[in-house]
């Protein structure tokens, strides 16, 4: 297993100057604001959107192109939505997680285009956490198996699930905020400060509450937990890879009852905005419960807390009742 520490200071600092260099790369000039003061800003879906909207504050106005209780990966954009994305000051998204997202970006011609997959580093992450995360050996991108595979060249874009990495985007879209928008640029390097701290004290509260658990393996339908796995110490066994809606083959179903028996696993994990079908079949397979492991896609009133930091403490709890935390 591989737990990797807190990120150093330089790394912060870095993201900061991704931040800058994510805006400037599409831009000569500062975004200004709209007509009704605000700096309106376009995310592309809720972990985007609750950056925006946490450093922002009053000072800018959040959309976003995926509404409450739309699969994120399954997005298409409308023309309403394409014209209100042209038309934004700033356009917040995650490139390699949504095709009609990418490819709106690009045709959009907004000139402050903030990519957060380049203001952290993005990983390659397969299905099973056997492959990859014991004594701090990675296994080659290339390996047999199970492969995460939707960002580029195979990268796993489920950064925000990892608190320490979230934070690095937070730096960045905070850096970015402050040149499109100078006028409000202390109150966004107070906000993204007052951010970062309550994502260190998350991380905090992953690292203590998940240090002593009876087992370190779980299954879960998304493979969409590599980076909390491999922060916290953890084993993912993924169902049905990147696609939660895809089914699984039999030989995986059977691999799977194996890892259950062999690991101590006791429940099967499933998400708020996908079927459970597929991993209710595995938990009667194996005798095994079901519980919710929220990738955060989205928030809607299935959603176990009302924004993400409540949605990742129940998480949380749920994987400390499911691995047996001491």
């Amino acid at each position: 297993m591989n737990v990797r520490r807190l990120i150093p200071a330089a790394a912060l600092a870095g993201a900061v100057a991704l931040g800058a260099t994510a805006l400037t790369a599409c831009s000569g000039a500062s975004a200004g604001t709209g007509r009704d003061g605000k700096l309106h800003v376009m995310s592309s879906f809720y972990p985007m959107q609750f950056l925006a909207e946490q450093i922002g504050k009053d000072h800018v106005k959040v959309d976003t192109l995926t509404k409450p209780g739309v699969e994120p990966h399954d997005l298409e954009i409308t023309p309403k939505q394409t014209g209100q994305l042209g038309e934004s000051d700033v356009v917040l998204y995650l490139k390699g997680l949504q095709p009609a997202v990418d490819k709106a970006v690009a045709q959009s011609g907004v000139k402050n285009v903030v990519d957060a997959a380049k203001l952290t580093r993005l990983e390659v992450h397969g299905s099973s956490g056997h492959d990859h995360a014991h004594e701090g050996e990675e296994s080659p991108a290339g390996e047999e198996g199970h492969d995460h595979s939707h960002g580029e060249a195979g990268e796993d874009p489920h950064i925000w699930l990892d608190p320490v990495k979230y934070a690095e985007v937070a730096k960045g879209v905070g850096a970015a905020l402050e040149k499109a928008d100078p006028d409000h640029a202390a109150d966004y390097r107070k906000n993204t400060d007052a951010l970062l701290g309550k994502l260190t004290a998350l991380d905090t509260e992953f690292k203590d509450g998940l240090k002593n658990t009876a087992t370190k393996t779980f299954i879960t339908t998304h493979s969409a937990f590599g980076y909390l796995a491999e922060r916290y110490g953890l084993d993912q066994e993924g169902i049905s890879g990147v696609d939660p809606e895809s089914e699984p083959s039999p030989a995986r179903m059977k691999e799977l009852q194996a890892v259950a028996k062999k690991d101590n696993v006791s429940t099967v994990f499933f998400e708020t905005l996908a079927s459970d079908k597929t991993a209710k079949t595995l938990a009667t397979d194996t005798g095994l419960k079901t519980d919710v492991l929220d990738p955060l896609e989205g928030i809607t009133d299935k959603s176990q807390g009302a924004d993400y930091l409540e949605v990742m403490r129940s998480n949380l709890k749920n994987l400390q009742k499911a691995l047996g935390s001491k």
